[in-house]
């Protein structure tokens, strides 16, 4: 069974003329697969995947498994509206070669996504699932939040292997660890609360930041597990101001901007997106100079 460990890098999709830019994705892969990354999450929220067609989907993921075969794990995110699309979204992210696959909770009829339904929903999934099914909690872009109680249940079913969890309640995520079974791995959504997480129990994350700095993200969890606390909690606290301007504050521009100021392909995000405002790429340059990791110009 797959294992869910270490720190992935939820891959920014590039854009060029409105379509994807394989061109640039094969160079930005290139980085991620030689860095210190655990694996890669494609079509997470910062591949801004509500944005892609069904066949840009399953072309993506084929694309992202081909390339990473044999170097580094793939978990695909799978999810959408209905359990019929997440179910064979997640057969075909199976064929193409992914490892697992990401399912964020459905969210368009809000009121209706209860606790019953959404077990209910993730029992489906992983019941018709080929592949191990990870949870994921994003009440911030869906404005549903998983709760401790609800993923302690579903932990039980012997396909969902753990959560991302990108809320920050870091009490919520506690729980999690706590009443979980051992088998089942919680995983931080988010670079500003890893050190917490995994001083808790968490095994690893899912980082937006691990884009633009994954060698520095990755290092943050050997720290941690070498028993070097010291060190890992500076480094904690030398990336929360980074991480927060290309989450909370800026999102996917940011991210993007980001990305093209150490050497990627960021590029512009998919319309409605609209790129970073230049003055705020000053001010996002100069947060991220501030670590001491930004490559010189």
């Amino acid at each position: 069974m797959f294992k869910l460990h270490g720190v992935y890098a939820p891959i920014a999709t590039p854009f060029t003329g409105g379509k994807i830019a394989y061109d640039k994705l094969e160079q930005n892969l290139k980085f991620w697969l030689g860095s210190d990354l655990e694996g890669i999450v494609v079509m997470g929220s910062n591949g801004e995947f509500v944005l892609l067609s069904s066949e840009e989907k399953e072309e993506l993921t084929r694309f992202v498994c081909a390339r990473a075969k044999g170097k580094k794990p793939v978990i695909a995110g799978t999810g959408a509206e209905s359990t019929a699309e997440t179910i064979r979204l997640g057969r075909k992210a199976a064929e193409a070669g992914a490892d697992a696959v990401l399912v964020v909770t459905p969210n368009y009829y809000k009121g209706d996504m209860t606790d019953p339904v959404l077990a209910r929903f993730y029992t489906d999934v992983a019941d018709n699932s080929p592949l191990p099914v990870i949870l994921y909690n994003m009440p911030r872009n869906t404005g549903i939040n998983i709760s401790a109680k609800l993923a302690v249940e579903l932990a039980r079913h012997p396909n969902i292997i753990g959560i991302k969890d990108s809320g920050g309640n870091i009490v919520q995520i506690a729980d999690m660890i706590r009443n979980a079974p051992e088998t089942f791995s919680v995983f931080a959504g988010s670079a500003s609360f890893l050190y917490a997480s995994l001083a808790l129990g968490a095994t690893g994350g899912t980082l937006a930041l691990a884009n633009v700095f994954p060698n520095e993200c990755a290092r943050l969890q050997k720290l941690f597990e070498a028993g070097k606390l010291t060190e890992a909690r500076e480094l904690q606290m030398t990336l929360i101001d980074s991480n927060n301007a290309v989450t909370g504050r800026w999102g996917i521009p940011g991210l993007k901007a980001a990305m093209d100021m150490i050497g990627l392909y960021g590029g512009d995000p998919r319309p409605p997106l609209m790129p970073l405002a230049e003055a705020n790429c000053e001010e996002l340059r100069k947060i991220l100079a501030k670590t001491g990791f930004l490559p010189k110009r």
